[in-house]
């Protein structure tokens, strides 16, 4: 097959394109190499994906109207694999148009290279944060989502939703993953793992929001592409027993999905934290501080839906992901 991967430059983009090349797939990637963070990076993952000849990337912002119709129109994609976002729960607070243009209006000019196009199935990437306020736990895709804390996950869910207009009004198969806390080698610079690990070797102090007491569902990043590719090939179908009048959050009548990858099983944030000492033999200085603006206390999920769909559940322990990210970082940056 020939695949569409948006946000191929990022953290799960790369890992998911990587997965994708190994099983011997055709790559288009496309990222615009926004600075949200350090670009250098950015290239660097995609200088190991252009190592194999059946990759290709593509610079151009999926926000970008005229461009994205014209590589609808040039290529012919049999699947499309949406992981472009802006991203970032804080970042939000401060910045909420940007997540506008690039998670709402980039999806929507997915969306409509998609049904123009012949597309057999998209895969997207949704958030553990839509489920916001809820405490209901272990979250599941059956549960709300209808009360998310921030304008980052409100555009996710948001994309959900299109999503699901497109399914029901041109028959085009989707289905929307939500992660749970991604880590791992090749991490986002912002990201909880990174920021300690970089900190910690510079003998700086490490925030530690919430006073410690977060607990998360931390999920190894080939565990999530793993699902993804595997999600790919299972193209969504309408629901047969699907009823109106009491009707299911995760399916439709309509060919679309939602489910969980997670690896179900939530770890407190100061277990995650005491192994990432262990692995790099520094005790860190912690700066204690209160919960963030738009910050959930705990998320833990139930994969059982996934299990389903496609037989897999993530499996990598945060005991042997820590260590890899580790092994990674210190090799990266020697």
């Amino acid at each position: 097959m020939t695949i569409l991967v948006t946000g191929s430059a990022g953290f799960i983009g790369f890992h998911v394109a990587q997965r994708l090349l190994d099983r011997g797939e055709t790559v288009v990637g496309v990222d615009n190499f926004d600075p949200y963070y350090d670009v250098t990076l950015k290239r660097a993952r995609v200088a190991r994906l252009a190592r194999n000849p059946a990759f290709e990337q593509i610079e151009l912002d999926i926000a970008d109207r005229q461009a994205m119709p014209a590589l609808f129109a040039e290529r012919g994609f049999d699947r499309v694999v949406h992981l472009a976002a802006q991203a970032g729960v804080r970042h939000s607070i401060d910045h909420p148009h940007d997540y506008i243009e690039a998670n709402i209006t980039g999806t929507l000019n997915v969306l409509e290279g998609c049904r123009h196009h012949n597309v057999k199935h998209l895969v997207y990437a949704s958030t553990s944060s839509v489920y916001g306020a809820s405490t209901d736990m272990p979250f599941a895709p059956s549960g709300d989502a209808d009360h998310p804390l921030a304008i980052y996950p409100a555009s996710k869910r948001a994309t959900e939703l299109m999503a699901h207009s497109y399914s029901y009004l041109y028959s085009l198969p989707t289905t929307g993953l939500r992660f749970f806390t991604v880590y791992g080698p090749w991490g986002r610079p912002d990201m909880a793992l990174f920021l300690f690990t970089r900190k910690m070797l510079a003998g700086e102090p490490i925030p530690v929001f919430n006073h410690g007491q977060h607990r998360r569902d931390f999920t190894f990043v080939t565990d999530i592409a793993e699902g993804v590719v595997r999600v790919v090939d299972q193209t969504a179908t309408p629901d047969d027993q699907w009823q109106s009048d009491e009707p299911r959050p995760n399916s439709s009548p309509a060919p679309w999905r939602i489910y969980n990858i997670g690896n179900g099983t939530p770890v407190p944030l100061m277990d995650y934290i005491h192994r990432l000492e262990e692995c790099l033999g520094v005790t860190a200085q912690k700066d204690m501080l209160p919960m963030q603006a738009g910050d959930i206390e705990a998320t833990h999920a139930s994969v059982d839906g996934l299990f389903e769909a496609v037989g897999y559940r993530p499996k990598t322990s945060v005991a042997d992901g820590v260590k890899q990210f580790v092994d990674w970082y210190l090799s990266y940056y020697g």
